[in-house]
């Protein structure tokens, strides 16, 4: 393939992108510190009385599986720029250097962590224990549990664990990323050792359950413990002849990140990736969590062998890897202690077998997940799968999950002799190791898997579906913000987006030829395309509303995103505003954009929305003088999206469609006074202000629930006015 960010084949940088290259620091949020500001806003949930509690320790879990990440990625990455004394290719746009930037992140992460423990020990796990689900400490048993628990670890844990000695015979170990240890200090019993103090390592077992439940009693509670708790006691028996005088539980993050380069491809980028998983393990420490009853001994030999500094060391005041916790969420029954479950609704379209495409011919649709449901997607490929007028499907795929019916479906279609392609992104962050799993099989069926491209990540969401028909050949294409993934499908927010509209077919097959073989020149008519002309084309759009409000006509734009990071697409905001352009900004997590600010940014408001589904779809409204544009997208606006991944942007044209995307899920999600964070000019965020006395309260989630729980399925035509805003 061939793609030429520039659009002009000089390989240099977008000049939209140049021209906005001069920025004040001043005017920007650093990226890290706005990360862990997401961070605090799930924290929030978790302390949120209003919050069912075991949502609430969801959300602490997710807070402690977010802080993982960061440190794997963002950390693991500034590290790596001090300790190699390299500078960033692109400073920072607020200019804190990556030193300073550390420096900040640890502040700002211990206070974090100490916040989180405080929330499990004072508030979740009281509640959780007063509504009769325990987590015992070992000081907690009763006899019986203990006679138990020495059963359960002799038969069930003994025979897995495996000793390693630290002394100069037995080099310090390797401690896997993210496994749970622990550290010893062992003494031998009697006079007659030379050695009196000894240490080691035993790795509790990824391979059995953290949470150990022991035996039911008559008053129906329901009780767990930890298995660190039941490793910790009775190592003795590890070590005969010896005593363990001392251990604690610890855990260390290394360098997760993937970043693999044209050039550093030798074979093929499969065996790249293959290796690269394996290197993973071995990466970088970048953070030391430790019990805080650790002996200070103990910490240094780790500090010592990993190579950290002392910021780098986090002393745990309860369970080490707090989103393991949340294990206890899916226990049976506790009802009362869950949120409401909920049936994502079928739309009518999509109801009927053998009917989708059909109804896709005579007009677009549009699918609001998790409250419509994913299944409208896998009913389509279902359906192109085994319809024998179908004759080829392309589809992109950048995270799956287990299981996927859609891995399934494209596996029959090249079973029934269809010409079937998918483009599996081997460097979805994380999600390597189960991409490859899932390529193999696709292969095994008969699909022709290509392996995304090297130095930029495959990140767009495409479908298309190529049907002999009557009339001739026709391009049924599904398009979405989110993945094709059945899993996250119930827990994200994201936008399907079907159509045949031919100038959308001619687009997708150019994309599909651009990532599978070499091409370029196509004239897009519809899509964006990323890294080719998709930044210019967003920052003409916002320059466009600027003109208009220079030249007196009303001027707005809505965009609702995951991340604002690009300094030329922040700049064009500050440009639009200071011309009077009316702006909301629904950002889910990162803005390096700081508003209110006088004389540069006063027309521009920033939210960002928290609730029980995760904030995903990314949507463009430009108000354009009366003549409203609004487009679908995979990507958020940075810098990584808008040069190093393909990605693409595309017009919703319907009428009714176009309504819906602003008239409800835009002016919903603004009108949120209940799960609303704004964002302050000193990047700080507070809740949106509640409504005064008999105003309307407005919790957007749950009101596109119940729209889509009481649309009728006779009616999937219905138009949608402002007034469906409920008061709740």
């Amino acid at each position: 393939m061939i793609l030429d960010p520039s659009g002009n084949g000089s390989g240099l940088a977008s000049p939209k992108l140049a021209r906005y290259a001069t920025r004040d620091p001043n005017l920007y949020i650093n990226r890290e510190l706005s990360w862990l500001r997401f961070d605090e806003r799930v924290l929030e949930e978790a302390r949120d009385e209003t919050v069912k509690p075991l949502e609430r320790l969801r959300f602490l879990a997710i807070s402690a599986s977010n802080l993982d990440e960061f440190f794997e990625v963002r950390v693991a990455g500034l590290q790596d720029q001090v300790y190699s004394k390299l500078e960033p290719q692109d400073p920072p746009p607020d200019g804190m250097g990556p030193q300073a930037t550390l420096v900040e992140v640890a502040r700002f992460a211990h206070d974090f962590v100490e916040r989180q423990y405080e929330v499990w020990r004072e508030e979740i796990r009281p509640l959780l224990e007063k509504h009769g689900l325990i987590l015992a400490d070992p000081a907690d048993l009763t006899p019986e549990e203990s006679h138990f628990l020495d059963d359960y670890f002799h038969s069930q844990v003994f025979p897995v664990l495996t000793p390693l000695a630290i002394d100069p015979a037995h080099p310090f170990p390797h401690i896997h990323n993210k496994s749970l240890n622990l550290i010893l200090r062992i003494e031998a019993i009697g006079g007659h050792h030379q050695v009196r103090q000894l240490h080691a390592i035993v790795q509790v077992p990824s391979v059995l359950n953290r949470l150990v439940e022991l035996p039911r009693r008559d008053d129906g509670k329901l009780r767990f413990t930890l298995l660190e708790y039941v490793i910790g006691p009775r190592l003795d028996s590890l070590f005969g002849g010896f005593h363990v005088a001392s251990w604690a539980s610890f855990r260390v993050t290394r360098n997760s990140d993937l970043s693999i380069q044209e050039n550093e491809v030798k074979t093929d980028l499969l065996s790249m990736i293959r290796d690269n998983l394996r290197m993973r393990k071995w990466g970088d420490a970048v953070r030391l969590e430790i019990h805080h009853t650790a002996e200070p001994a103990l910490v240094e030999i780790l500090r010592s062998a990993l190579d950290l500094d002392e910021r780098d060391i986090y002393p745990i005041h309860g369970p080490l890897a707090l989103s393991a916790m949340a294990k206890l969420c899916d226990v049976e029954g506790f009802r009362e202690l869950k949120a409401p479950s909920f049936e994502p609704r079928m739309p009518a379209e999509f109801a009927k077998p053998g009917k989708i495409l059909a109804a896709i011919r005579e007009r677009d649709l549009l699918v609001h997940h998790p409250y419509e449901s994913f299944g409208s997607v896998v009913r389509f490929i279902e359906e192109a799968a085994d319809d024998p007028q179908v004759l080829a499907i392309k589809q992109t795929l950048y995270r799956t999950s287990d299981d996927n019916p859609i891995i399934n479906a494209l596996a029959r279609a090249a079973e029934n002799g269809k010409q079937v392609t998918a483009l599996v992104e081997l460097q979805a962050r994380l999600d390597e190791e189960n991409n490859i799993v899932k390529a193999r099989a696709l292969q095994k069926a008969g699909v022709h898997v290509v392996y995304g491209i090297v130095g930029l990540k495959t990140h767009c969401k495409a479908a298309l579906v190529v049907r002999r028909e009557a009339d001739g050949i026709r391009r049924y294409l599904h398009l979405s913000t989110g993945n094709y993934n059945p899993t996250t499908a119930r827990i994200y927010t994201d936008i399907s987006f079907f159509t045949s509209r031919p100038e959308f077919g001619d687009d997708a097959s150019a994309l599909f030829n651009l990532l599978t073989g070499y091409s370029h020149g196509h004239e897009w008519q519809k899509f964006m395309v990323a890294p080719m002309n998709m930044a210019d084309r967003i920052i003409e759009l916002i320059e466009r509303e600027r003109d208009h409000a220079e030249n007196g006509s009303p001027a707005r734009i809505i965009a609702k995103m995951n991340a604002l990071v690009e300094p030329a697409a922040i700049e064009a905001l500050y440009d639009a505003s200071r011309a009077g352009v009316k702006i909301d900004l629904i950002i889910r997590g990162i803005c390096c954009l700081r508003p209110g600010i006088p004389g540069v940014s006063e027309n521009i408001r920033v939210i960002s929305i928290v609730d029980q589904f995760l904030e995903h779809s990314r949507i463009a409204y430009f108000h354009n003088n009366g003549n409203s544009e609004v487009y679908l997208a995979s990507a958020d606006w940075m810098p990584r999206n808008f040069r190093r991944r393909v990605e693409i942007m595309y017009p919703v044209e319907s009428p009714l469609l176009k309504t819906r995307l602003i008239d409800e899920i835009l002016e919903i999600s603004l009108a949120d006074n209940v799960k609303a964070r704004e964002l302050g000019p000193n990047g700080e965020y507070t809740r949106v202000r509640p409504p005064a006395e008999g105003g309307k309260v407005v919790r957007s989630q749950m009101e596109f629930l119940r729209i889509a729980q009481e649309v009728s399925d006779a009616d999937p035509l219905r138009q949608v006015t402002k007034q469906t805003i409920l008061t709740i």
